[in-house]
């Protein structure tokens, strides 16, 4: 039985270019970073959780909710085979029972802060919005896009943020696998973002300079149900 599955939609996919050496002390053992063209990146990525369980089971008052988190992408070798995965710098949520248990099964670093989202769709456009509060400073990403989704092609960049089937955490010397298990998303053409984040106070001063700094990309996909399976223990 899988350990986590649930729906996750309208994910918010904002991409920047980042010098390899900032990432260097957060890339666990048995890893190394995944380029794409030459190029290193990391996403602050926004969605909603549906239809939450645990191990099969919903949880009152915890199957729906938003995250946000920070990310970049690694690969790991197995058997001659790369496996392609993320890492997550902090992540997001407004439940802290998603929290205790994230950080103390999965060793993943959340925090519990307010949150909330606005959908809205018209014939012509949809909004999708994600907002929260950290150190009472407001904070939120936004994208108005078609609403009608697209197919996300093979080889390109939207491929490569969207395709990385494991996570990966560092505890110590210590590294750990999960792999999420979802089909190939489709994505919405995006028309308009705005992005209102204070990527120092959320993230650390070694992100400070994305305050500054215009994305490379900005995605919006459309998700799908998804299952978190069992962590496992590679170095």
């Amino acid at each position: 039985m899988s350990f986590l599955t649930a729906e996750w939609r309208k994910l918010i996919l904002i991409n920047y270019n980042i010098d390899p050496e900032i990432l260097a002390p957060y890339v666990p053992n048995g890893t190394e970073l995944d380029f794409y063209n030459n190029t290193c990146y990391v996403s602050i990525v926004g969605f909603l959780f549906q239809e939450t369980k645990l191990l099969g089971i919903k949880i009152p008052f915890h199957s729906n909710f938003e995250e946000v988190n920070l990310r970049f992408y690694v690969r790991h070798k197995e058997n001659n085979h790369w496996k392609r995965g993320v890492v997550f710098i902090k992540e997001l949520v407004p439940k802290p029972a998603l929290t205790l248990v994230a950080n103390s099964i999965y060793k993943e670093n959340y925090q519990t802060v307010p949150m909330q989202h606005t959908w809205e769709s018209n014939p012509d456009s949809q909004k999708v919005e994600y907002k929260w509060v950290i150190k009472n400073k407001a904070q939120k990403i936004n994208i108005i896009s078609q609403p009608i989704t697209k197919t996300i092609t093979t080889g390109t960049e939207e491929e490569f943020i969207t395709e990385h089937y494991f996570g990966y955490t560092k505890q110590n010397d210590n590294t750990y696998e999960y792999e999420v298990k979802h089909p190939k998303w489709k994505h919405y053409p995006v028309l308009e973002y705005n992005i209102d984040v204070d990527f120092e106070l959320n993230y650390g001063s070694n992100f400070k300079f994305l305050n500054n700094q215009e994305p490379l990309s900005v995605l919006l996909a459309e998700g799908s149900e998804i299952a978190v399976e069992n962590k496992t223990h590679i170095c």
